[in-house]
């Protein structure tokens, strides 16, 4: 990652401005959540995605830190809006917004956010780059109720699975890296070209999530999260498609009423490793991979392509 990182890391000293510069408030209780907000973000991997696909494609303008703090705005908010709806006490290990503050001022903060990303990009006339992030929030919805939906149900399709990730998680990366490309030429080929790149990394990042929740360490996710929350994911679908009747029924009967018991969630864990459900998965994740490595190289070979390159395995290699 560092290496990485330092291809563009004047860009990334640049965004880090503008983006706290972003989020200024003059209400002061929204300026200090908003302070808490800078000091916890993630590894910035989306602004990484739309300052390389700049780069490959074009080159860095004003146009493109504007692209990159709306991405990050409007996925600051999702998060935010997220652990609202998921009762969650903590993210990336620090407390969540909701935790601090309660849910009726994380919900007022996701929205604030979400206006100065608006905001940012109607007062620069910077309609493409709205577009293309308002069409990823709304599939961001939209995926995020389907899988409520059938996590009810506990009913889903491998292609299902596969329709509810590209919507909830690859849409925003795919969103990211055509943004990034789109303000550097103003080429909307060049935009759907590495909008597709970023589709199948972020297919793939998805599936090592869901592969993460099958680890032995501490990672930051808490472990077993999944089945907890009783999401069906490319694991359990491989399995339940693959064991007999009998041990099918078992497993959704664990899932749907004994899903925080550690001795029936071992033995779910135990069908997956022994259907070949991780492994399966983990060839899925690989061939999404591959694909988007595949669209990365109809670009001539650069110090940027080949970071971008490191990116993508980073999504599939890391262990958080």
């Amino acid at each position: 990652m560092q290496s990485v990182k330092h291809i563009i890391a004047e860009e990334l000293e640049i965004f880090e401005k503008k983006f706290a510069l972003s989020l200024k408030s003059q209400t002061p209780l929204l300026d200090s959540i908003l302070k808490y907000v800078i000091r916890r973000k993630g590894k910035q991997l989306r602004p990484m995605f739309v300052f390389l696909s700049a780069r490959i494609t074009g080159s860095v303008n004003e146009s493109t830190y504007r692209a990159a703090s709306l991405v990050e705005l409007l996925h600051t908010a999702t998060l935010v809006h997220d652990d609202v709806v998921d009762e969650s006490a903590e993210r990336r290990g620090f407390f969540s917004i909701n935790a601090l503050w309660k849910n009726k001022i994380a919900v007022l903060v996701g929205d604030y956010l979400l206006s100065k990303g608006l905001l940012l990009s109607t007062s620069n006339e910077d309609f493409m780059h709205l577009h293309i992030l308002s069409d990823a929030v709304r599939e961001m919805s939209e995926g995020e109720l389907l899988q409520i939906e059938k996590s009810r149900r506990l009913n889903m399709s491998e292609d299902m699975y596969f329709e509810i990730i590209r919507k909830k998680t690859a849409s925003l990366l795919a969103s990211a890296c055509a943004v990034g490309a789109f303000s550097a030429t103003g080429n909307k080929e060049h935009a759907d070209k590495m909008k597709l790149f970023g589709e199948k990394v972020g297919m793939a990042f998805q599936i090592k999530d869901d592969l993460l929740d099958y680890g032995k360490d501490n990672i930051g996710k808490p472990l077993k999260n999944d089945i907890k929350e009783k999401k069906l994911t490319l694991p359990i679908i491989f399995t339940l498609q693959h064991v007999d009747s009998a041990t099918r029924r078992k497993i959704i009967y664990i899932l749907k009423n004994k899903n925080k018991d550690h001795i029936k969630i071992a033995f779910i864990i135990n069908e997956v490793i022994a259907s070949g459900g991780i492994k399966y998965a983990e060839e899925k994740m690989l061939a999404f991979r591959d694909e988007a490595i595949a669209i990365l190289h109809t670009y001539e070979s650069s110090p940027e392509r080949n970071a971008m390159e490191q990116l993508v395995r980073f999504t599939t290699e890391r262990k958080f």
